[in-house]
């Protein structure tokens, strides 16, 4: 195994792909490197003297500028270090050339999805319950997991454990589904709603309109309150302006109508009932891998991230992009450094203006708090190796592949049909994935290197891991390896098996590990800043 990785031969820093000692004597094509200090797995040292606000780079493009004199072979760290990407311009005259991946392998390559009436393809099928404020997130989840535990979906595992503590009398009989067709009951919940910025409560009420009309959603039932800011009326009005031809079954119930909770519960869970009974039976069929949907995302991210399986979550979306499905790209604070590269990818000077003013909005956000967009990498980051949001960025970056970008979205705007899309959205887990799946995605592929539960609702979400160690470790949580990459296993045969595994995941034939841990994580992004 090589113990360093000189990514692009410009770079000016190395990787360190084990850990390193002061003294240590390193080498990289026919060049010698005596470390000056200890450099830990993940990290990176210099190849050359930097002196007080020089440059250094990665992954050919700067990621940094020297804020102290760093020597040759001695790691860069915060201490030594601050942010730094080269300037954008929107006037580079050259057309984004892209070398299209050779995809004949696949050309006629299916997954088991599920055609809507309007044509569009899920990869499960739910149905969903949510509220339009948090005063009803009590009744939300009761009335979900009621029909969960009634229809055999519920997950009863420690219910039958602490049966046979208590009467040893045996395994339960598991629940008969009455409805095989259907992938169970899901639910979110809010905070938002009243209380806050109208803006907010309009946002929050897109975002349901576009998780209501996804294609993974059989049918919704919907709870209020009564004197809330996100009213019933106003999430019709959302729906509408989503999709004027919505015609999936909706059942709504205001708790103020009613003198009785208890009444308005059992009604519930009858309306919902009959509704599902009602519901076309949806069964999977083969379609082909353009209908597919695909979100990239990488969280809890590592020194790794960028050389394994965020490249091999880019190929796999350049491979879709090229057989005419769709990929998305959220995170733009992860794309904060690497703004040169995306807006020469953007295939015109409108979609190219539409990305740089959001991220201006959203950097001019968060100056308002004193703080920035560059201030993305956690604790967590830094200390394993993401020393500055550039350098997280450019290895971000890398799970969007090189297709050029078609479209650019707004938070809880549609993504393309196809191609690449920017879609805006905070880096945060949850609140991203979120976003992804209200643009449209039908699956959603998530790297991580120090590991993360998260999942969603209606989608399948599949965690990949960045090294072998945290596969190891958190085997309940990762889908799949990219840490044979670090070891030398080619990119693509590791890219290979990620997109089999995802096809098996838009099948139904693999569960992803956020489903089975019942991690149906969902969170709206607050935006109620006007500046």
């Amino acid at each position: 195994m090589q113990n360093i990785l000189k990514i692009d031969s410009t770079d000016t820093l190395i990787v360190a792909l084990k850990d390193l000692k002061k003294g240590e004597k390193v080498s990289w094509d026919d060049e010698e490197y005596v470390l000056k200090t200890d450099v830990k797995a993940k990290h990176k040292f210099a190849t050359r003297e930097i002196p007080v606000g020089g440059v250094v780079s990665l992954y050919g493009v700067p990621v940094g500028k020297a804020i102290k004199a760093i020597a040759q072979g001695a790691a860069v760290t915060v201490d030594n270090i601050k942010h730094f990407a080269a300037p954008v311009s929107l006037d580079d005259s050259e057309s984004y050339q892209w070398d299209v991946p050779d995809v004949s392998e696949w050309k006629d390559a299916t997954f088991k999805g599920i055609i809507r009436g309007d044509g569009r393809v899920g990869t499960a099928n739910y149905w969903l319950v949510f509220p339009l404020v948090f005063c009803e997130n009590r009744n939300v989840q009761k009335v979900t997991d009621a029909l969960n535990e009634a229809l055999g979906y519920a997950d009863n595992g420690l219910k039958d454990f602490a049966h046979q503590l208590a009467a040893s009398s045996g395994e339960r009989q598991a629940s008969v589904r009455p409805f095989p067709h259907l992938d169970g009951v899901r639910c979110f919940t809010v905070t938002s709603g009243c209380g806050g910025a109208t803006s907010d409560s309009m946002t929050m009420c897109d975002v349901l309109a576009a998780y209501a009309d996804h294609p993974n959603v059989a049918g919704v039932t919907v709870f209020a309150l009564g004197c809330e800011k996100a009213r019933i009326v106003d999430f019709k009005a959302a729906l509408k302006k989503r999709n004027p031809d919505f015609s999936k079954e909706i059942i709504y119930f205001r708790q103020q109508d009613w003198d009785s909770e208890e009444k308005m519960m059992r009604d519930a869970l009858k309306a919902t009932y009959g509704a599902i009974q009602k519901t076309p039976v949806a069964e999977r069929v083969d379609v082909p891998l353009s209908h597919l949907k695909l979100g990239v995302k990488c969280g809890a991210s590592d020194g790794f991230s960028g050389i394994s399986a965020n490249p091999a979550m880019g190929l796999v979306s350049d491979w879709l992009v090229a057989l005419g499905g769709a990929s998305g790209l959220a995170e733009f604070p992860e794309l904060c450094g690497a703004e040169g590269d995306i807006v020469k990818r953007c295939m015109t000077r409108e979609l190219k203006e539409k990305f740089l003013s959001l991220m201006k909005h959203y950097e001019h956000v968060a100056n308002f708090f004193d703080t920035s967009i560059s201030d993305n990498p956690s604790p967590g980051n830094i200390a394993d190796g993401l020393i500055t949001d550039a350098i997280k960025s450019a290895g971000a970056a890398k799970k969007g592949g090189r297709a050029p970008v078609s479209a650019v979205c707004d938070y809880a705007e549609p993504m393309a049909e196809s191609g690449l899309s920017l879609v805006c959205t905070p880096g945060n887990d949850v609140l991203a994935v979120t976003g992804l799946v209200a643009a449209g995605c039908n699956a959603v592929i998530f790297s991580t290197g120090l590991g993360t539960p998260t999942g969603n609702p209606i989608v399948p979400v599949l965690k990949i891991s960045t090294n072998s160690a945290i596969a190891k470790r958190l085997v309940d949580m990762i889908d799949y390896d990219c840490g044979p990459i670090i070891d030398g296993t080619p990119l693509p045969i590791i890219s290979r098996g990620l997109f089999k595994t995802l096809i098996e995941a838009a099948s139904g034939s693999y569960k992803v590990k956020a489903d089975r841990l019942e991690q149906s994580d969902f969170m709206l992004w607050k935006r109620s800043l006007d500046l």
